[in-house]
């Protein structure tokens, strides 16, 4: 438990989260001094209004016809009010006290703050007062700041608690959203250390929410299914190349103890030596040729892409091919090409090799009067080409197969061939983006590949 807490810490879904918390709590604890400041002014601002505007009425009371009245309205404001809240004092050009509800003192005119206990109340509460002359006579009055700090005191708590609550929800928040996403980055170590130790069938769990964890998550998954097929590629691959490559090793070993022992005996051993090299030839093509396949998956020929017309491709083949039909007892015509070009972005000579390796596959597993045909049509945003016939077709349970590296309908080897010819036409289509589908005649084949259209300039 301490582990995982301190890897949470440690994580950076945390720290991303603490240090947007620690930012947002400081911009709020800012916005809070700054808004307290402003109230605090407001309030002292509105409490020397107040002294002032009680001032003038109590001096616009006064009339030189009439000096008692404005002394006996001096004595009823101070008998009105308590000391604690509101003071007044009169005192004439002689110093001596005329009326107020606090004891003589001395405060220089205009505004100024002093304390009760400086003139004699208890407490030592501020007091806000007023000074000034009128006719001759000093005026005094204030109010205390006991309501302005009772409202200050109200606002400053409140932005204690809300600051309180900020930091909680922040540093809460913060902690729930950090551990979710640590909780998926987990699973995603997880996920990669089991298939570092092997288990290729693991994948990264998904959310379902269409984040960015889930978007790199599905694209990682996405890797290691590719990365999946691969490893069971090269599984296959390596089981069908020991299957497959046994039996001409067996024979070409067998052919060279035969030419040894012919050897010994005087005899010439020429057609012996000519079977092995032939043997060794058709190793050395399979080998060539997966190692052809391996150079197309990995993008090797893509810098020689360029702008070719399929439909001169395909006629080339068909020109080329037909006359070894015509001697195989079996047909080959192009029979539907658009008007048009039909432009790809592609390898001329893979692209040829595509449709050659079709029409060979065609050729070499088909019985005589089995018609071949080639067809070209454009669609929406590609072009789609088909090399059909009527001959055996594939079995609908093998269809998934036949593209893969040395796999063979003909299970007891009787046929020539390697088992490459599809795969490595499954390489150049992919290469080229290109997508084949198998389709039943009834009877026969028909490959279709659909390209997308060269990009116009």
């Amino acid at each position: 438990m301490l582990k995982k807490k301190w890897r949470l810490w440690r994580s950076t879904p945390f720290r991303l989260a603490l240090a947007f918390g620690l930012l947002f709590i400081l911009a709020f604890l800012v916005a809070d001094i700054i808004t307290y400041q402003l109230l605090k002014r407001d309030l002292a601002e509105a409490l020397d209004d107040s002294v002032r505007d009680t001032y003038s009425v109590v001096a616009s009371t006064y009339s030189s016809e009439d000096a008692e009245d404005f002394v006996a309205g001096v004595a009823t404001y101070a008998r009105l009010n308590i000391p604690e809240d509101s003071i007044f004092l009169l005192v004439d050009e002689k110093g001596e006290r005329l009326a107020g509800n606090v004891s003589l003192f001395t405060a220089k005119d205009g505004l100024s703050t002093i304390h009760a206990g400086d003139i004699g109340l208890k407490g030592n509460d501020r007091i806000r007062i007023q000074a000034g002359t009128v006719s001759g006579n000093r005026l005094i009055v204030g109010e205390s700041y006991s309501d302005t700090d009772d409202l200050e005191h109200v606002a400053f708590m409140s932005f204690v608690w809300a600051s309180g609550v900020i930091v909680i929800l922040a540093c809460g928040g913060g902690a729930f959203f950090a551990a979710r996403a640590q909780r998926r980055l987990d699973g995603i170590e997880r996920a990669m250390s089991d298939v570092s130790a092997g288990n290729l069938t693991r994948r990264i769990p998904l959310e379902g929410n269409g984040d960015d964890i889930d978007v790199v998550a599905a694209q990682m998954n996405e890797a290691l299914d590719r990365l999946s097929a691969l490893v069971e590629g090269m599984r296959q691959v390596s089981a069908d190349i020991a299957h497959d490559l046994k039996t001409p090793l067996n024979r070409l070993r067998m052919t060279i103890e035969q030419a040894m022992q012919q050897s010994g005996r005087g005899v010439d051993i020429q057609s012996f030596l000519l079977d092995a090299r032939a043997e060794s030839d058709r190793i050395n093509a399979t080998f060539e040729a997966l190692l052809r396949i391996s150079q197309i998956e990995a993008g090797a020929r893509k810098a020689r892409f360029r702008p070719v017309d399929l439909g001169d491709i395909m006629s080339s083949v068909a020109e080329i091919y037909g006359s070894v039909a015509e001697d195989n007892g079996q047909s080959l015509a192009f029979a539907t090409r658009p008007a048009s070009p039909c432009m790809v972005n592609g390898d001329r000579e893979l692209l040829t090799q595509l449709f050659v390796n079709l029409v060979e596959n065609a050729i070499t597993h088909c019985p005589p009067k089995t018609s071949i045909t080639l067809g070209l049509e454009a669609g929406d945003g590609g072009f789609a080409a088909t090399v059909a016939d009527d001959g055996p077709g594939i079995p609908e349970e093998e269809r998934d197969l036949v593209f893969r590296r040395l796999y063979r309908l003909d299970k007891s080897r009787t046929t020539p061939g390697s088992g490459l010819g599809l795969s490595l036409v499954k390489a150049i289509a992919d290469l080229h983006g290109a997508e084949i589908t198998l389709k039943d005649r009834h009877p026969g084949l028909g490959i279709i590949i659909s390209f997308p259209a060269q990009p116009q300039a």
